[in-house]
């Protein structure tokens, strides 16, 4: 079947609730409404309001409740609107759910999935890239998919995982990837990067929507000579490091590109890991390439200052090659 992005991931929800019973849907507007992105539409009509369940506006209460549901051995899907409200309920997220195994060996099985992201014209409140607030919380997996078989696959793989899941999905890519998906396909384990482009002269770390500006940027420079290899993280806790160490080791020079902010972003933690361990193969300082340290504009222009761009990333590979 050929789907997009958010339709692969409706074809994950539906599956993995055919599969197993335990598995249920809780949100704002999922069941009638089919979402604020559609990314639940019809499913209602297939599993009731008993398995699709349409909640109260209060996100700090969605999640409490998912927790308790995972706790007696239900599996949890949570839809957050926009990801942007999951600070609304990070108490129950870090010092609940995140600790639950660790504390006392209860499993959590739960997924709280919804969009993330810039590039729409959102404004502050609808664009945020939220992940590093979690990937820092030791008990959590934070998922965020490039392509729309890796959201079809990486999702059913964190609704099957006992722990707590953050599955990230970029609002920007929601349409605009399509790709080929097989009924009842397989799940793709969490924590495997994997190589989007390979290439022999450089290398660009990246996630999510920065991908495709990624693959777009590398497909231009190869006019110009530059042969830039793309690896797409996927999962942002645990990251991949040696599928990020091999790629260092293998073209010698490394972009780290992602739309979150630049302080505290995930690519300082990568040139940590390469600064330690491929510190003697790369031939080039560590370059990062970033969203500016704002909120994310609401205007147009501004928006587009803000995050990274194709020209942006251009003059920055050429710059790596060059050295």
């Amino acid at each position: 079947m050929l789907l997009t992005y958010v339709d692969a991931i409706r074809q994950a929800l539906a599956e993995e609730m055919r599969r197993d019973p335990a598995v249920f849907l809780l949100g704002e507007d999922i069941g009638i409404y089919g979402g604020a992105f559609k990314a639940t539409a019809g499913l209602v009509d297939e599993f009731g309001p008993a398995r699709v369940v349409d909640t109260p506006l209060a996100e700090s209460a969605i999640v409490g409740a998912a927790i308790g549901a995972a706790y007696t051995g239900m599996r949890p899907v949570v839809e957050m609107q926009f990801m942007d409200f999951i600070a609304c309920c990070f108490n129950q997220i870090t010092n609940f759910a995140a600790k639950s195994h660790y504390r006392w060996g209860a499993p959590v099985p739960m997924v709280i999935r919804g969009p993330v992201g810039g590039g729409v014209h959102g404004g502050p409140f609808h664009s945020q890239n939220p992940e590093m607030y979690f990937a820092h919380t030791p008990g959590l997996k934070v998922v965020e998919p490039a392509t729309a078989r890796d959201a079809y696959g990486l999702l059913k793989s964190a609704i099957r995982d006992n722990n707590p899941v953050l599955f990230l999905e970029h609002k920007f890519l929601y349409r605009r990837v399509k790709e080929e998906i097989a009924e009842d396909g397989p799940a793709i384990p969490l924590g495997v990067a994997a190589v989007a482009r390979p290439g022999r002269d450089l290398s660009v770390i990246t996630y999510g929507a920065m991908v495709q500006l990624a693959l777009e940027t590398a497909q231009a420079l190869a006019a110009e000579g530059v042969d830039a290899e793309v690896l797409d993280l996927r999962t942002l806790a645990p990251l991949d490091r040696g599928g990020i160490v091999a790629t260092a080791k293998k073209t010698n020079k490394v972009l780290i590109l992602h739309e979150d902010t630049r302080t505290g972003g995930i690519a300082g933690e990568i040139t940590a890991i390469l600064q330690e361990e491929a510190f003697d193969d790369l031939d080039a300082p560590i370059l990062r390439l970033t969203s500016a340290d704002t909120p994310v504009p609401f205007s147009p222009p501004l928006e587009a200052a803000f995050l990274p761009s194709a020209e942006g990333l251009k003059a920055a590979l050429r710059r790596l090659a060059r050295y």
